[in-house]
C-alpha cells in the first residue's frame, strides 16, 4: 500500500487545501505505480504544533513563517 505522510505547520492549510494535497499525491502515486494502487493509497496530512519543528537549528513558529 503506498503511503505518504505530509507534515505541515498547524493552521496553515484549509480543509480544501488538504483535500487538494490528498488528491494530487494520490494521482502522483497512481501515475508512478499504476492506477491499481489508487484504491489503497493512504495520504496523511499531519499538522505539527506551532513551534514544534525547526530548520537550520531554529525553532519555527507560524508568526515567523508569516514574516517571510
Amino acid at each position: 500500500m503506498p503511503f505518504a505522510n505530509l507534515k505541515v505547520p498547524a493552521g496553515t492549510l484549509s480543509a480544501g487545501q488538504k483535500q487538494t494535497l490528498v488528491e494530487k499525491v494520490t494521482d502522483l502515486y497512481a501515475e508512478t505505480f499504476g492506477d491499481a494502487v489508487r484504491d489503497n493509497t493512504m495520504v496523511l496530512v499531519d499538522e505539527v504544533a506551532d513551534g514544534g519543528w525547526g530548520i537550520r537549528g531554529e525553532v519555527l513558529t507560524l508568526a515567523k513563517l508569516q514574516q517571510g
